[in-house]
This record gives structure tokens, sequence and C-alpha cells, in this order.
């Protein structure tokens, strides 16, 4: 009902709006029996060989050696004398270019990134090949050979910085261009933390996570990720947010990409616990003592392990496991006005001060509860000036008539308002006419991650990881939602997923074939806590059969109190999957380095339709000037009620090509040419 229209008792609803033992066998089933993109999770090396003289060396044979693993790649150079080594995995290498009548020349400590386009030149000494000349540290490196721009943080910085929350969101805001419209805190979590950051003026969801090379966005949430790795799992990330190559598509603008620790030839284990407590934090300001503080208690403690499996020596198997839990209780520090609780029984005496309680005008009801009022010895207001039923100021408010002693008889009070007072819909006040407090809102969750990588050959390797993510949260009052009082509140389930099987198999020394198999999925449960069920004495027959679990109606006071209690659309189901298969082509030409590859997802989404069964009330102060006085009379302004609440089936396919070319020209120019097709319905 809107303020124009004759009130009803709460039983009305005028002017309704509807409105693993042997881990390699497993990743090898997966990889041959699947057979999501996982490009961009390594790095390239290129190059050119020269002779004193500055003349290019053909054929000289280039091997680099991973230092973490004792891996090798060997190739020879082209006829310019120019090699490339794509697909390496991060880390440390050594790098040696051998040819006949010169000395081996070698460059050590070269350290790869993800991402990295890294040149390693060789000028060659005449001599024989018994001789070695060995260069132990390379000079600081000038992107030359890419326009891309990018920041990367290593896993050592990964570890050591002080983000706030130990979020990777919190990563994110570290690089140039990045603008944050992020809270003071960062809750663990991907879907339920906070990633409104924006990359050089462009909108938050138009951003893409990556983990291993594989997309790990929830399509449907925002711009988010769908999984929240470990801060101690993460070997490196890096932050690409414009010029970027295109092998990389689906996002206008910036991607993160995050590559999980691997496994090397040395055992290594390590354990962690980091922690906050609101005993170590200063008071504060706006909350001066003798106030309450909000609790904190926010505890990251885990361990992870990784090494080399002692078995298969001759095709050396690396493992990684990570495990980490993750334990927030954030104590509500809710300031609301609220009803006081005195006035329940329809005495606002003196305490009421923003007015007088004055009675409806007689256009306002219906002749039925005219006669209401009329009996229980109340004069009805008469219409200002203006004709709406306001203190009129010509006439200093004399067309209102108060309530007798400011108090509503208790005839008139409203038997549903009274039932929903009982149960409990509104917190009672802590000082004055406010409710200082709240719900402690705890997050727990717990988080494994194994990656396995594996040599066949010197031409064929595989890796996979597997993450997986348990995740509950509690919210003080009902989350996406305008409630600000914590007697409703809701729970917050969201197990998420993400797998990875990458194979390389390198056809000649030149062609390069990747073939890659990703999922990645979440779950999310919403659901209702606290003052939920309608008490027995609430008798509001509902328009339709909908309502899940039987929730009381929504209660918007919105005038002059503005306490609102709300379950929102909860309970509330969302299933996400994304399966993604790419292949990729990495070919060495002369001075052409040229990568092309295409890609099929399908990503299946499931959900909810977000909407209130039960029903709301609008209460303004339309009808006494006093919101929580309409409430108690019963004298809504507007109802709503959704007839069903639905769910939604939202499959979509996405193709993808792309082909590019990395030319150098000359020792001076080197041309980016890249061109993408995705098709994104």
């Amino acid at each position: 009902m809107n303020s124009s229209s004759s009130a009803s008792a709460m039983n009305l609803a005028p002017n309704l709006k509807q409105r693993c033992l042997r881990p390699l066998v497993v990743l090898g089933l997966l990889l041959f029996g699947l057979s999501l993109s996982a490009f961009g999770q390594s790095a390239t090396v290129v190059g050119t060989v020269t002779d004193p003289s500055g003349s290019v060396v053909p054929h000289a044979t280039i091997t680099a050696t991973s230092v973490e693993t004792n891996q090798v790649r060997t190739l020879t150079t082209a006829d310019d004398g120019q090699y490339v080594i794509p697909d390496l995995q991060i880390g440390h290498y050594s790098i040696r270019a051998e040819a006949a009548g010169f000395k081996i020349a070698e460059q050590k400590g070269i350290v790869l990134n993800v991402g990295d386009r890294a040149r390693i030149n060789f000028a060659m000494e005449l001599g024989g090949n018994k001789e070695t000349v060995t260069v132990e540290a390379t000079a600081v490196r000038v992107q030359s050979d890419s326009g891309e721009v990018s920041s990367v943080i290593t896993g050592q910085q990964v570890t050591q910085l002080a983000t706030n929350g130990r979020s990777m969101y919190s990563l994110a805001n570290l690089t140039p261009g990045a603008s944050s419209g992020q809270g003071d805190f960062q809750t663990p979590t991907p879907v339920g933390g906070d990633a409104n950051i924006s990359f050089n003026g462009l909108r938050e969801s138009h951003n893409l996570y990556m983990l291993d090379g594989a997309e790990s966005s929830d399509r449907g949430g925002g711009g988010g990720s769908d999984v929240m790795p470990s801060m101690d799992s993460i070997a490196e990330f890096r932050m690409l947010t414009s010029n970027y190559s295109a092998e990389f598509g689906l996002s206008s603008a910036a991607t993160m990409t995050a590559v999980i620790k691997s496994g090397t030839k040395t055992f290594h284990a390590s354990a962690w616990e980091f922690l906050r407590n609101d005993a170590l934090d200063a008071r504060n300001y706006f909350n001066p003592a003798p106030n309450k503080v909000a609790e904190l208690r926010f505890n990251t403690y885990g361990f992870n392990v990784g090494g080399q499996v002692p078995l298969w020596k001759s095709h050396p198997t690396f493992f990684f496991y990570n495990m980490e839990w993750r334990s927030l209780i954030q104590g509500g520090l809710t300031n609301q006005t609220v009803p006081l609780t005195s006035a329940y029984g329809g005495d606002f005496g003196p305490s009421f001060t923003n007015a007088t309680l004055h009675t409806p005008c007689a256009f306002q009801v219906s002749p039925a509860i005219q006669g209401q009022l009329t009996g229980a010895g109340q004069t009805l207001s008469t219409p200002a000036a203006d004709g709406s039923c306001t203190a009129d100021t010509a006439s200093s408010g004399s067309n209102l008539k108060a309530f007798t002693n400011n108090t509503i008889p208790t005839s008139l009070l409203d038997p549903n308002s009274q039932a929903l007072l009982g149960a409990g819909i509104f917190p009672a006040p802590t000082s004055g006419a406010q409710f200082i407090g709240g719900n402690n809102s705890p997050t727990n969750v717990r988080e494994e991650i194994v990656r396995i990588d594996h040599q066949f050959s010197d031409r064929f390797s595989v890796f996979g990881h597997f993450l997986d993510e348990q995740i509950s949260q509690t919210f003080g009052t009902s989350m996406w939602s305008g409630d600000n009082v914590p007697t409703a509140s809701n729970t917050f389930g969201n197990p998420s997923y993400s797998a990875v099987v990458h194979a390389t198999f390198a056809i000649n020394p030149r062609l390069l074939n990747e073939v890659a198999f990703n999922y990645n999925g979440n779950r999310i449960a919403i659901i209702p806590q606290g003052v939920v069920a309608r008490p027995s004495g609430f008798n509001v027959p509902e328009l339709f059969q909908g309502n899940n679990t039987n929730r009381i109606p929504e209660i918007h006071l919105a005038g002059v109190t503005g306490a609102d209690y709300t379950t929102s659309s909860w309970p509330w189901n969302n299933k996400a999957d994304d399966y993604q298969i790419r292949d990729d082509i990495s070919w060495t030409k002369g001075a052409h380095q040229i990568r092309m590859g295409g890609s099929w997802a399908i990503y299946k989404k499931v959900q909810d339709l977000f909407g209130q069964t039960q029903g709301g009330y609008t209460f303004n102060n339309t009808y006494t000037g006093n919101d929580f006085a309409d409430f108690l009379l019963g004298y809504a302004d507007q109802y709503n009620e959704l007839a069903v609440q639905d769910n939604g089936y939202w499959n979509n396919v996405s193709w993808a090509a792309y082909v590019q070319d990395n030319w150098r020209v000359n020792h001076r120019l080197t041309l980016n040419l890249g061109l993408r097709w995705d098709g994104v319905p």
C-alpha cells in the first residue's frame, strides 16, 4: 500500500507489487582420458649466438638446465644464430652454448619468472670445446622483446609481504595502475572476499584470474577468483595490465596469473602460523572506552612439503603438497537505532522526542479502521493545507491530533506485530535508543593443494594440480541486503575446486606442442540463521505457496527509526562448473617465434533466483509520524511478495583461437604481432 491508500493491518496486502601412491598413473589417466587452459604459467628464453667479430653462429647447441630439478632442454640455433626455448618452468637455470672451434659459454644464476620472455645472448670466444667461459651472475635484464606491461611478485615476496588478511586480492593492489575499492580488512576467501580492484579505469568484472595457466575466475561472480590459494603455496604471481600476448584472452582489463610451487630434487618442508588479535590492536578512535571492543581472532596456519619421488629416478617425478587452515572471528559492532522495549506496548511517553505521536487522517484509513480509532477514544487528524497528513507549518501543526498521553491504546495494537516482537525480530537497545554490538562472524577455511610434475623423457613431460577449498562463513546480518540488526543472519558455505592437467611434447627442437585440460568450479549454499521461522501467533496469510522454511516477512522501518529486519532471499543455492580444453603450438622459424592455439570451454551454472517469497512490509512515518508506531498498529505503506523463487540454468560454450608472432627484425627491433578471436555468447 502506498501512503495515499487506505491502511490496513498486516493481514491485508493492498497495492501488491509482484515482483597418490602412483600419482603419475593418476595424471596419465586424466590426461589421456580427458585430453583448461594451461597457458601462461611458464617462461621463454630467447637469444642470439655470435662470434668475436659479431657474426652469428648457426647450429650452435643450446642447453638449458633447471637447477631445482636437473631437467634439461636442448636445441640448436637457426641459420641467423637465434634460438628460442619456450615453455620453461619458472625457477633458476644455467644455460650453455657449444659450437665447434669455440670455447663453451655458460651463464648461471638465471632466474625465470612466470610469463618471462628473457633474452640471453652469447658472445663465443675462439678456442677448444674443452674450455668453458662461465658467467656466474647475470646483469639486470631490460625487457626488449615484448611490449607487455606487467608486474611480478616472487614466491619469497608473496610469503613475506604484510598483506592485510593474507589474501591474493591484496597482492593485485600492488600493481601500478591498480585502483582499490576494497575495505580495510580482507577476508581470506575467494567469493566472500573483496576483489574490488580496477585496473587502468576498467571494471572489476573485466579482470581475469588464472592458476597454473588455467582460468580460475568465477564468471558469474563479478570479476573475482573462485579459489584463494595459500600464500605459501604460490611460487609467483604476475599481473598483466596492458599489451600482453594474444594467447591471453577473455579479459579486457588485467590478467592475474599465479603459479603453484613445484617439488624439486631436494626434499623441503615448512610450517607457519600468522595471527591477529584485538588484544594487539589499538582502540578505534571512534570507539572510545568504556565501549566494547569488537572481538578479532585471526589465525592462519599450515604446512607444505615437496621433493622428488625416490622411484623412477631416470624419469623423475616431483611432488608438492600444501595444507592450510584459516580461522577468523570478527565481532559485530553494529550501531543502529532500534525501538525501545518500553514502547512495545504502545507507550511512547516522553521517550519519543522526534515529534508528538499523532493519529492518521481520515483519508488514509478505511472506515473500519476509523471506527477502531474513534472507538478507542482517539480523534482523527485532518489534512494539512497541502492535503497531506503532516504538520501544517502555517498553523503550527494544529491539524494533527495526538494520541492520548503519547500512547497507543492496547486495543489498537496489532497482534501480528506483538507476535513478531515476542519472537525477537529487533534487539533491545544497549545505550539509549541505540543497539551497539552484534554477532561474532566466524570464517573457517580448510585448503589442500597437491601438484605433481613428471618427465617421461627429454621430449615429453606432464604436470597437474588439484586444489580443494572448504569454506564456511557466518555473517552477523543477512548478507547482500539492507538488514542492519543482528537478529537474523546467515551462513555462507562455499566449497571451491581447481584442477589442471598439462602435457608438453617437443616434436623437434623448433616445434613444441602443449595440450591442457582444466576444471574450476564452486558451490554456494546460503542458509538463514537466528530469528527466522514465523512464530505461532503470527497469522498473516501468504498470497503464494512458495515461502522456503516458513520465514518471517521482512520488516522495514523506513522512517525515523530505520531498523531493518531482513532474511533476504535465503536459503539460496548456486553451482558453477567450468571445463576447458586447450592446445598450443610454439614454432621457431628463423627470426620468427610463432605461437598459435585454440581452446574450447563450457561454463555451466545453476543458480536460484533472488527474491523474497516470505514477503516484506515497509513502514514509514506515514500514519503516526513514527515508523515503529505504524508497525505496532499494523499500518503498512507497502507490501511485496514473490510468487515463486525459481532457479535458472546458464550453459555457455566459448571458443577461442589466436596466433602470435614475435618477430626479431634485427638486434634493435622486435615486433609483437598478434591476433585473437573469442567467441563468448
